[in-house]
């Protein structure tokens, strides 16, 4: 039992650092994986020039994976999330662009929509009846 013990404790570090180089490859897959995906959904809504970038930066990752080099990995994960932070601000930008020109100037989508004296799902409440346990 000591041995295993001892045994134990002198893994523990590699131990360790195999299991964080898990979960960074896991995460890199992942991150891959919903990069890829959101591209297809907002990819017509984001510049060709951060598009480009965000492209750039998930092949970096899928190689920086491929290789499994962890340092490689999180300069792509950093690169890849500021390309999506300038991407989603330009997308943020345009939501904002087209809800201005549906409505004009100083549109409000609940003004005038006769929202006063009516009740929401969440302010319908019923009474039921209950027996207090004791």
């Amino acid at each position: 039992m000591e041995k295993m013990k001892a045994e134990a404790k002198a893994n523990e570090a590699s131990d360790k650092a195999e299991k964080e180089k898990i979960d960074k490859l896991n995460a890199a897959d992942s991150l891959v994986f919903q990069t890829e995906k959101q591209l297809k959904e907002y990819g017509d809504k984001i510049p060709a020039d951060k598009k480009s970038a965000i492209e750039s930066a998930v092949e970096k990752l899928k190689e920086a994976h491929k290789q499994q080099n962890i340092a490689a990995i999180d300069a792509a994960t950093q690169e890849l999330n500021t390309a999506w932070t300038a991407a989603s601000e330009d997308i943020y930008k345009q939501g904002q662009d087209a809800g201005a020109q549906a409505g004009g100037p100083g549109f409000d989508p609940n003004a005038g929509s006769g929202q006063q004296g009516t009740t929401s799902a969440a302010d319908d409440v019923t009474d039921v009846p209950y027996e207090e346990v004791k």
